[in-house]
């Protein structure tokens, strides 16, 4: 049975699900607040749990195009500079995992879904269409859910999917506001040109700098022409939650104050940092209520220190698929399953991202020889296995399916 969907949002998240939804033959509707599709100028890390999902969507050759694919990641003390391996990516991460570990700026991977699901299905993509609510609507034996829309639009569909991000008004109908608590840390971001940089700083790795509050990311983006900054910082006066807001060069290499000189000299030649408060929400254990579910950011929020946040709303648009095809005669049940399927990875993720900050920031980085120590134990080959190979190594089409 193929089915009218609705999805609420047009992020990376809601676009996938979309692609993996039409690939499948369903109708699919996606329905996005702003005027002009765009995505946040940021970088995002692209593990091999994720680029398996755009192999199987047909959408690899492009992704190819745009990616940049590091040679390894690396662990940098923040005031010497000493540097410490983790692992191999490249060769290694299709070796280990089957498929590549890439490096994106958010950008040009928005655009790659979009022209796949536009071109699947023409105007599957619907502009200036604010997501109000929902209701569930039934006619004789046939029940559905319409989405209202800011203006008194209303779409009636099969389903409904609120892929609407952190902020999400589907959650909110469904089970009330959040109650985030903020989790100490200031983050920064910037995307710099990358012939504005040194050579040593355009190097095709990922480096993760580790000191005593704070921590610094840095990566190529679009075959080397970009690089990514985030830089976070344990600071209590700002609680804005926004990827929106400006600061200051000054301000941030203030955060960032005695620091080696490779951080300085990224974070000088960035044009605009913007800065954004870190939230932490709980888990939730369920996402689905009749026929309208959650995706993304919109049930699973997560602190940026594993770098799956992307890849989770990615795993969920191609698992959402597989199980709505897989008992489209019962919707209701088809939901459950697929929120069965993914609340227990998703929730390890987010706990494994809060576990990350306090590793990334502790306090035994401060001195050289609590470095060495700290670093030689929890960054050991047996320690980075542990964390990493369940994330890089999930299948997301072969998993087992809930019973039905």
């Amino acid at each position: 049975m193929k089915q009218k969907i609705l999805i609420a949002g047009a992020g990376l998240g809601g676009l996938t699900a979309a692609l993996a939804l039409i690939r499948r033959g369903h109708e699919v509707h996606v329905f996005e607040q702003a005027q002009a599709l765009g995505e946040v100028g940021a970088g995002l890390q692209l593990s091999a749990n994720a680029t398996r999902i755009f192999a199987d969507l047909g959408v690899a050759q492009a992704l190819r195009e745009r990616a940049s694919e590091p040679a390894g990641k690396e662990v940098r003390l923040w005031n010497t500079g000493q540097t410490w391996k983790l692992f191999d990516l490249g060769a290694e991460s299709i070796a280990q995992y089957g498929h590549p570990y890439y490096t994106m700026y958010r950008p040009d991977l928005h655009q790659v879904l979009v022209d796949a699901v536009t071109s699947a299905q023409p105007g599957a993509i619907v502009l200036g269409a604010r997501c109000e609510g929902f209701e569930s609507t039934s006619t004789g034996t046939s029940t559905g859910v319409a989405l209202q829309l800011a203006g008194g639009r209303r779409i009636e569909g099969d389903l409904l999917v609120g892929a609407d991000g952190v902020h999400s008004r589907i959650r909110a109908q469904l089970f009330g506001g959040d109650a985030p608590a903020f989790s100490g840390c200031l983050a920064w971001r910037g995307v710099i040109p990358a012939q504005r940089l040194p050579e040593r700083l355009r190097r095709p790795v990922a480096t993760n700098w580790i000191g005593p509050g704070g921590h610094v990311i840095h990566y190529p983006l679009r075959r080397g022409e970009l690089v990514n900054f985030v830089g976070i910082v344990e600071r209590g006066d700002w609680t804005q939650e926004s990827w929106t807001t400006a600061g200051t060069v000054a301000e941030c290499a203030g955060d960032f104050a005695g620091w080696h000189e490779d951080v300085q000299t990224l974070i000088r030649s960035i044009e605009t940092p913007y800065k954004w408060a870190l939230m932490q929400r709980e888990p939730m254990s369920r996402w689905s209520v009749g026929r309208v579910t959650l995706l993304g950011d919109a049930c699973h929020p997560t602190l940026p220190f594993l770098a799956q946040g992307a890849a989770m709303a990615i795993e969920d648009g191609a698992m959402l698929a597989r199980c709505i095809d897989a008992g489209a005669a019962d919707v209701e049940r088809a939901l459950v399953r697929y929120e069965q399927a993914r609340t227990e990875r998703t929730s390890r993720i987010v706990r494994g991202s809060s576990e990350n900050a306090r590793r990334f920031h502790n306090p035994a980085l401060a001195s050289v020889e609590g470095a060495v120590a700290y670093v030689d134990k929890e960054w050991s080959e047996a320690r980075i296995r542990e964390r990493y190979d369940w994330l890089f190594d999930y299948k997301v089409d072969q998993v087992a399916l809930p019973a039905a």
